[in-house]
């Protein structure tokens, strides 16, 4: 008889089971930080009620520091020099010395040169250049400077039209044209000088440059004489 023994085969009781998770762990620093700044509100609102008097705690100023640094370490510029930096330069005089011929011109020497009593006419068969059209103004000299005045330099020389045709100065005794004056002008007076210049008659725009003495510049004025 054979000793040789199979056992029988065991039975299956599949894969075990596999354990439940275990419950999630409540955040305690999160409760306590959450705890801590309700309290601190609470002690907070308490506080300023008590120093206002008020039941309400209003809201508390905000505060904001700026500090500038320059670029080179140095100090901040003064605001003075900040304004001078970006003020715009200054406008240049643009001046051309051209006046209308109601304007008055004043020197700095104080002397002042204008024009007026502009009026057209016809020299006289004994004027220089005879029976001639011309314009006839004043040139005023207003000496309102401390030293006197040579108005015996007195220059004036006149133009026409748009191309600059050379006017000829009038001579004529028996109407006051008689030329420059002879005499000085003192300091805080005025002269009065009657002057013509050839404007024909188909003309009306005239030049006329005045100078009171060699060493002024010459005002130069222009416009329409009707």
């Amino acid at each position: 008889m054979s000793t040789n023994f199979t056992p029988p085969p065991m039975p299956s009781y599949g894969p075990s089971p596999v354990p439940p998770p275990p419950p999630p762990r409540k955040n305690r620093t999160l409760l306590v930080a959450v705890a801590a700044a309700v309290v601190a509100a609470v002690v907070s609102a308490a506080v300023t009620a008590g120093v206002t008097g008020d039941d309400e705690a209003g809201p508390a100023p905000t505060v904001t520091v700026t500090e500038t640094a320059s670029v080179g370490g140095g100090d901040t510029p003064a605001a003075e020099e900040e304004s001078a930096e970006e003020a715009p330069a200054a406008s240049e005089d643009t001046d051309d010395g051209v006046h209308a011929l109601d304007e008055t011109v004043t020197y700095e020497s104080d002397v002042e040169v204008s024009l007026s009593g502009f009026e057209r006419t016809v020299s006289s068969e004994y004027a220089m250049p005879e029976k001639t059209p011309y314009a006839r103004f004043t040139v005023k000299v207003r000496n309102s400077g401390t030293k006197t005045l040579d108005t015996t330099l007195l220059t004036v020389n006149c133009s026409y039209g748009k191309d600059g045709r050379s006017s000829e100065s009038v001579f004529d005794s028996d109407t006051g044209l008689d030329g420059t004056p002879q005499t000085k002008l003192l300091a805080g007076r005025s002269i009065n000088v009657p002057w013509g210049c050839e404007l024909p008659k188909g003309e009306k725009l005239i030049q006329i440059e005045v100078a009171p003495d060699f060493d002024s510049e010459t005002a130069i004025f222009t416009g329409p004489v009707t």
